[in-house]
């Protein structure tokens, strides 16, 4: 539906670089962060259930993208799920199993930081899974998604396109940073010494998974500004949503104090200490 108010950039709208100048990239995020709280509303209203998958490389924004998606929604509509290494008895059950819980219900829309697409990546590149449960994966998993989508569930997957030069710079920048170091774990250093395996194993994937009623969408991740914006325009215009936002409520004048009501003297609460 924003298709109907794409914006045109001239070249003042961005640095010698060839980004999006901050100013115009805050701006442009804004406004579509407004369109995605309208179609949280039609969602919840319509009843609408829909799964968002983000794949790609270690380092490729992901995150950044998911982050931005709900800075400003409702965390009960809009919900991101981010599973961790599966339990001893979850490796037991069917391997679909603990993503189906997590699917939406009526009025939901599900972010999946990762999915069940680590049998094809991360699980495979690195020896957690062996070939065999590899190709029953790549046999089951476009039947499993079809019938999602039968049951009304339509499933957009992204995948996060980076090169091996600007993962290997962001890499560094976060090794460099206390705050992002958390980041960077060991299983992040292993991909980066497998980065042919990767691109191997992503190849063989999209071959057996990009299908028609779940194709896979490549974001150009290598200038985040970019990818997240077209990441949200994009996934904004595979719904035609309607403007269904509540009209402002009139509060009318706050009403007096019923003099019912004695406040305790201050000095008997605890205050966190003025440092600022």
């Amino acid at each position: 539906m924003v298709s109907d108010d794409v914006r045109v950039f001239g070249p003042e709208s961005y640095n010698k670089r060839g980004v999006l100048r901050s100013k115009v990239y805050e701006q442009e995020l804004a406004r579509l962060q407004v369109e995605l709280v309208k179609l949280q509303h039609w969602v919840k209203e319509t009843g609408q259930r829909i799964v968002v998958i983000f794949e790609g490389r270690d380092a490729a924004g992901k995150g950044g993208v998911i982050k931005r998606i709900t800075e400003r929604t409702n965390p009960r509509i809009v919900r991101t799920v981010a599973l961790g290494t599966p339990s001893d008895r979850e490796k037991t059950q069917w391997y679909f199993q603990r993503y189906v819980e997590q699917l939406p219900a009526a009025g939901e829309i599900v972010l999946f930081d990762r999915s069940w697409y680590n049998r094809a990546g991360v699980e495979r590149v690195m020896g957690f899974a062996d070939e065999q449960q590899v190709q029953e994966f790549m046999r089951t998993c476009p039947q499993f998604e079809r019938m999602l989508v039968r049951a009304g569930i339509p499933i957009i997957k992204y995948w996060f396109s980076i090169s091996d030069e600007e993962q290997e710079r962001r890499f560094r920048a976060r090794n460099e940073d206390p705050t992002r170091r958390w980041k960077l774990s060991p299983m992040d250093l292993q991909a980066r010494d497998q980065w042919e395996e990767y691109s191997r194993a992503k190849d063989e994937m999209f071959n057996h998974t990009d299908i028609k009623q779940a194709p896979w969408w490549v974001v150009d991740a290598d200038v985040k500004r970019h990818a997240r914006l077209n990441c949200i325009a994009h996934l904004l215009d595979q719904f035609d949503y309607a403007d269904t936002t509540p009209e402002p409520i009139d509060l009318g004048d706050r009403p007096p104090p019923r003099g019912r009501y004695v406040r305790p003297p201050m000095e008997d609460q605890t205050f966190v200490p003025e440092r600022y």
